[in-house]
């Protein structure tokens, strides 16, 4: 085990101790994962740091405790499938992908994770993080407007946002399967939302938990903040 991955086996067991990972199998996506994997160079030093760090293009990977609790909120599992809007560097896809799609389960009852980046670079980014990691089969990057989420692939388990919305966008809910999760982040432009865990009911009802204060960059595109 080199520096980088000891490094960050011990943030992952910090997390297990506070209580922010909770279940099996968020503990063991992200202890697969690590996140200096899918970093640009000048931040690998800094990646079991619990910190959002720079990607590039104005844009940042979230905190290890963040993607943790979005991921248990989120309540995945094997076979789901998942929208992801707002793609970043692919290491949030490749945790999630761990989940839905774990390699000790037979290909015939995989989920997918269908992740959507707004920004051409990033999206080039993600997806040649996703081939160099292994998660091609698991994984499809789209460069497209995320807040119209991808309805080809539609309807989906999980919705997971990683960026600020001014409220939730309609074209999610509309792709959210009956019983289906929406995790999104929902506030002002400026650094400050609240995380809210969406759950459609059978009438497409929306039953709606403040999960606490968060701070996401904002959520660009037809349904995001005008900036």
């Amino acid at each position: 085990m080199n520096r980088d991955e000891k490094a960050w086996e011990q943030l992952v067991d910090s997390l297990l101790k506070q209580g922010t990972i909770h279940s099996n199998v968020v503990a063991r996506s992200m202890k697969f994962v690590p996140r200096h994997l899918f970093l640009p160079e000048r931040s690998v030093e800094y990646s079991s740091v619990d910190a959002p760090l720079p990607i590039g293009s104005g844009q940042t990977v979230s905190a290890p405790h963040m993607v943790a609790m979005m991921n248990e909120a989120s309540e995945l599992r094997a076979g789901h499938r998942v929208l992801e809007v707002g793609s970043g560097c692919g290491w949030h896809a490749a945790t999630i992908a761990e989940i839905v799609a774990p390699k000790d389960t037979p290909r015939s009852e995989w989920g997918h994770v269908y992740t959507v980046e707004i920004l051409a670079e990033l999206a080039q980014l993600s997806r040649d993080n996703i081939m160099r990691n292994g998660y091609a089969d698991r994984v499809t990057v789209i460069h497209a407007d995320g807040s119209l989420g991808y309805p080809s692939q539609s309807p989906y388990d999980r919705i997971l946002v990683t960026a600020g919305a001014p409220e939730i966008p309609a074209p999610l809910v509309e792709q959210l399967k009956v019983s289906g999760i929406l995790v999104i982040p929902v506030g002002s432009v400026h650094l400050f939302q609240s995380l809210v865990r969406v759950r459609k009911g059978s009438e497409g009802e929306l039953a709606k938990e403040n999960l606490g204060g968060v701070a996401f960059v904002p959520l660009t595109g037809r349904f995001g903040h005008k900036i």
